[in-house]
């Protein structure tokens, strides 16, 4: 079942062609890591996908529905409550994290759930659930600066999944935590893949990629210039590719 479809997505800043026609579908269920060297558009495309920024051309769908399309040379977005339902189907998990420092854990979460129609209880409650499958529940009345970088980042996780996104967007999830914190996140992350959350995964952990993804993307200056799965990006001949892929997991 395709539940997410980009096509063609370009976008530029000050003339400067930063997305030059980025194709991408994902099947429900999938895990996609999306690869590349700094500067060749994965963090714009992540934000294009996730209406943070606007497309200069090309195509945006969730679950068969627009949220983006091209009309005589203009991107009309979906409006008004058909826009409010389509970005009910995806979230996003920041590397820096973005909680609310002066709110507690609790809260950090339940405010997004209360926004989206639940009361103070079940919100709560919902909030209590994820913290505990993440191992924060005796964190629910802390606030974030009294948290290691490896616990906010799985509170944002659990603010993330507490919405029941069908799709999670992860914009280099480990890069702003020490490398003794990285294991925490990739192991939650790693967990909601064998439960086949579909997943977009932005990330410079070529063996964590590896082992989780069922297909990967290399991006380059733009655009798309390998696709496959992970053992056929791995054994790729492209000098490029091989060059980017073992500097990376420590092979060269």
């Amino acid at each position: 079942m395709e539940l997410f479809k980009i096509e063609n997505c370009k976008k530029s800043f000050d003339g400067l062609g930063i997305l030059k026609g980025i194709s991408l579908t994902v099947n429900k269920g999938e895990v996609v890591s999306v690869i590349g060297p700094s500067g060749s558009g994965k963090s714009t495309f992540l934000r294009c996908a996730c209406m943070l920024e606007t497309m200069d051309g090309g195509s945006l769908v969730y679950n068969g529905k627009y949220a983006a399309r091209e009309e005589d040379g203009h991107i009309v977005y979906a409006k008004g409550n058909e826009l409010k339902e389509i970005r009910k189907t995806f979230g996003l998990v920041f590397q820096n994290f973005n909680l609310f420092p002066h709110y507690s854990v609790l809260k950090n979460i339940t405010e997004p759930l209360m926004l989206a129609g639940k009361d103070k209880k079940q919100a709560e409650e919902k909030a209590m659930d994820m913290l505990s499958k993440l191992g924060l529940s005796d964190k629910a009345k802390e606030y974030p600066c009294n948290l290691s970088g490896g616990q906010q980042q799985r509170v944002s996780i659990a603010r993330a999944l507490a919405l029941e996104p069908q799709i999670l967007f992860f914009d280099e999830p480990t890069s702003a935590l020490d490398p003794e914190l990285t294991g925490e996140v990739l192991k939650v992350i790693r967990d909601l893949a064998a439960m086949h959350m579909t997943m977009i995964i932005v990330t410079h952990e070529m063996s964590f990629a590896r082992d989780v993804s069922d297909r990967m993307i290399f991006m380059e200056h733009g655009v798309i210039r390998a696709e496959g799965t992970p053992a056929e990006l791995f054994s790729s001949e492209d000098e490029r590719l091989k060059a980017f892929m073992g500097r990376l997991s420590g092979d060269t």
